[in-house]
This record gives structure tokens, C-alpha cells and sequence, in this order.
């Protein structure tokens, strides 16, 4: 209960000036602030929030408590009650002689309202509103944008967040090249490569670093069939894609497909930056255990797992010592050692969110839990300490 505490901190905060300006207005009066107000605070020290809100719900019943109703109306939405938060803060703006700085306020708090109980038509309207207004222009437009990308309105993603960028001086050329990048996969998808073309050059314009954007020119490459662009691409030494090799390998193998051996070799080990990338060692591998026997493949993978603690690796390296062995007993040993590493790895997350740690085994450039573009990102394997 003790979180309730730092919810009702702005209530009585607002409560606090309220009872002290009907202090000063009945000084002549009474020698103290409303003795309910005291009474409310006692109930929050007491972790007793629903009287606590009783007693401040009758002092809000006053026409000059609008900063209290404001309070109660955050905290009922909150507390879920969005219901409750919706009348409170209506009520609000019904009043004929509220002051505009706590009107626009007012219908900020509302769009909340309207935006939590996914009333998304409502809360633009209001949001809008209050960018005409040039009142709370900020937050509105923030929640415009998470109105527009819970809509996917990519074109209205990209407008309102340069009107942001304009507003508060942040940054928001990452925000607007996902949202270019959204609509090149769109465009794509139904068939016109000339509008997808256009959108991922916007995306780059945008930011040139934008690792989703590099990506989206490998794979372009490849159904190219221009591997060395692609291979050109990923090794650009202001590029961060290498990280994302697993998604790029599948479609890098295909186009290798019908080639030379060697060159798939040579193609994979142009790509090792000294990162232990775990995607990239199992098709080395697997390349090497092909072409030049399992004894090239296993040292590989020795190698790796002298440098990292990489479970993932080590199966591959278990089947291998499998197959290698004669000794019945010796195999079965390794074969359940194998998949008993597989089940585990297999329930390890192959991205977690450098933003919020949100943690999940598909890619999703913004990330479910805080909703941060381009925070995602493949975990690497530990290091192994040299000395153990």
C-alpha cells in the first residue's frame, strides 16, 4: 500500500495550496486551513487511499478546487477508474469561469482519459486542440504520435514529430526513419518497389545511420542478387547491423547457394569483426564441416567457447564430439548433454531492449515495452574469464 503514498503526493499537494489560500481568505475567520484537510492527510499516512479520497473528493465539491479535481482526476486513471477520471475532468471544463491555463490542462489531462480508454478518435480532437491553442503543445503532440503509431498513420508519425522536433529541440530524425522505413515494407509489401525505393532514401536522409534502414538495403541486394553490395553494406565501419547477422544470414546463404564453396567461406569470415557473433560461427561452422571436415568445424567452435561462455555454440560442438566418438556410452552421454543445452537455449530471448530490458525471441523494432525505436537488439555471449 505504500505506493499510494507517492500517487496522492499531487493531490495533496494541491490540497496543501488550496487550504492554505482559504487560510488567508478566512484569516479573520478561523486560525487554520479546513480541519478535513488534515484529516485526509492522516488517511494517506494511515495507507487508507479510498478515505483519503472521500475527504478530498468533498473539498473538491468547491468551485475554486479546480487544481484538486485535476488530481483526482490523474489519480483516478491511474488507479484504472477511467470512468471516474473522464467526469471528473469533463466537469472541469464545463466550468464558465475556469482560468485557460487550467482549462487547457484540463483537456490535456481528458485526452489521457480519452487515450487510456483507447477513445482514440476523441483524444486526437482534444489533442489537436491544444496544439492550435499553442497550449501544452508538447505533450499533445506527443500524445498525437502515440495515437498515430498505435494507427500506423506512418505520414502522420512523420509530420507530427517534426512539428516536436520543432517545438522542443529534440532530436527525432531515429523516430522519423523508422517511420520512413514502415512505409517502404508497406509499399513493398503491395507491390510497388518505386514508392518503397523513395521511402527507404527518406529513411537514410533521415538518419544515415539507422541500422534498420542498412538492412533493408542488404535484403534489396540480395533479391538482387548482388551479394558483394550487401557484404559491402554490413561491413560499412559506421554501420550496426552486424549485430543483426542472424536476420541478414538466411537470405546471405541463399544467394550463396549455388555457389563455390569457398566463396561462402570466404563471404562469412569477410564479416567477422572479432565480436563472437553466435549466428556467424554456426554457419562458419556448418560451412567448414562441408568443406573441409568436422575436425575444421569443431576447432572453430572450440575457439569460440574459449573466448565466450555460449551455450548455443556448444551444441553444435556436442553433436560434433558425438558423432566423432565410438564409445556407445560416451555418445549417449553427449547426446543428451546436447539436448539438454538445445531446450535451454532455446528458451533464452534471442532480443532484449537496451531501453527498458523488455525481453523477447522475435525482433520488433519498437520495442513492446517502453515503445523506443530501435532499442532491440540481440544479447551477446559473456566473455569467458581468463583466468578460471
Amino acid at each position: 500500500m505504500i505506493e499510494w503514498l507517492f500517487f496522492l503526493l499531487p493531490l495533496a499537494a494541491a490540497s496543501g495550496w488550496w487550504a492554505a489560500k482559504r487560510s488567508a481568505e478566512r484569516a479573520a475567520k478561523t486560525s487554520g486551513p479546513d480541519p478535513a484537510y488534515f484529516h485526509g492527510l492522516n488517511y494517506l499516512l494511515d495507507e487508507q487511499p479510498d478515505k483519503a479520497i472521500e475527504v478530498f473528493l468533498q473539498l473538491a465539491d468547491d468551485g475554486e478546487t479546480a487544481e484538486i479535481q485535476l488530481a483526482l482526476g490523474g489519480l483516478f486513471r491511474r488507479r484504472g477508474e477511467v470512468d471516474r477520471a473522464i467526469r471528473m475532468h469533463q466537469g472541469l471544463i464545463a466550468q464558465s469561469r475556469l482560468a485557460p491555463s487550467l482549462r487547457a490542462l484540463a483537456l490535456y489531462e481528458l485526452g489521457q482519459d480519452y487515450l487510456q480508454a483507447g477513445l482514440l478518435d476523441r483524444a486526437e480532437a482534444l489533442f489537436q486542440e491544444l496544439v492550435t491553442l499553442e497550449a501544452y503543445s508538447a505533450r499533445a503532440l506527443e500524445g498525437l504520435l502515440t495515437i498515430y503509431q498505435q494507427e500506423r498513420e506512418w505520414e502522420q508519425c512523420i509530420a507530427v514529430a517534426r512539428k516536436l522536433q520543432a517545438c522542443t529541440g529534440k532530436p527525432m530524425g531515429a523516430e522519423i526513419a523508422h517511420y520512413h522505413c514502415e512505409l517502404a515494407e508497406a509499399a513493398w509489401r503491395r507491390g510497388d518497389e518505386a514508392a518503397g525505393e523513395k521511402a527507404l532514401a527518406d529513411a537514410l536522409s533521415s538518419d544515415p545511420h539507422c541500422t534498420r534502414a542498412l538492412l533493408l538495403q542488404v535484403h534489396r541486394s540480395l533479391k538482387q542478387h548482388q551479394p558483394q553490395t550487401a557484404l559491402a553494406l554490413l561491413r560499412r565501419e559506421d554501420a550496426d547491423a552486424l549485430g543483426f547477422l542472424s536476420e541478414i544470414l538466411p537470405a546471405l546463404a541463399a544467394c550463396y547457394g549455388g555457389r563455390p564453396a569457398e566463396e561462402w567461406i570466404a563471404a562469412l569470415r569477410q564479416l567477422d569483426d572479432g565480436s563472437g557473433n553466435t549466428a556467424l560461427r554456426l554457419y562458419l561452422g556448418e560451412a567448414l564441416k562441408r568443406a573441409a571436415g568436422p575436425e575444421a568445424a569443431a576447432d572453430l567452435l572450440m575457439a569460440h567457447l574459449h573466448r565466450y561462455a555460449d551455450l548455443v555454440v556448444m551444441e553444435p560442438l556436442l553433436r560434433l564430439a558425438e558423432q566423432e566418438t565410438q564409445e556407445p556410452r560416451l555418445r549417449q552421454y553427449l547426446r543428451t548433454l546436447a539436448r539438454a543445452i538445445h531446450h535451454v537455449q532455446a528458451q533464452q530471448p534471442r532480443y532484449r531492449c537496451e531501453h527498458c530490458g523488455f525481453q523477447g525471441h522475435h525482433l520488433h523494432w519498437q520495442c513492446p515495452g517502453c515503445r523506443h525505436w530501435g532499442s532491440m537488439r540481440p544479447p551477446s555471449p559473456p566473455k569467458m574469464d581468463a583466468s578460471a
